[in-house]
């Protein structure tokens, strides 16, 4: 479960990151670079949690917050060596973002639904409490 997550968390790293290196725009970079600070925070904070959690030897954990780590400034400096032969708005470098993207996001959005949000749902916790139920549910639809 845990290395799906990761998984789209560092395809889409990696993607961010290839988008800001690559770009030459800067009132596109500098929205990019704060979003990507905000991201990455939170994201870290969350794998980070799961991480700890986890009952995986230290190799495992210390491997997994490594390729957390890299990915998005392996993205910049990737995005950095292909500027001069990558055009941003050409349809195959649009097409290749975009699937990425969309390989990623449907990874994310599949370990949000599926496993973590299950897991807290059927716990039994919230399983003993109709109001806390109902709390829960109106939160993950505000959070939508």
């Amino acid at each position: 479960m845990l290395q799906v997550l990761e998984l789209g968390i560092v395809v889409y790293s990696v993607v961010i990151g290839l988008s800001l290196g690559a770009s030459n725009n800067t009132c596109t970079i500098k929205p990019l670079v704060a979003a990507l600070c905000f991201h990455q925070m939170f994201k870290g904070m969350g794998l980070g949690g799961c991480i700890l959690q986890i009952e995986y030897k230290f190799f495992k954990k210390a491997v997994m917050v490594f390729f957390f780590s890299v990915t998005t400034p392996f993205g910049i400096a990737f995005g950095i060596a292909l500027s001069s032969v990558y055009k941003e708005n050409s349809p195959s470098s649009l097409i290749t973002v975009g699937l990425l993207n969309a390989s990623s996001a449907g990874l994310l959005i599949y370990m949000a639904l599926v496993d973590l949000l299950s897991a807290d749902f059927m716990g039994p916790k919230l399983q003993g409490s109709i109001k806390l139920q109902i709390k829960a549910y109106i939160a993950v639809l505000l959070g939508a």
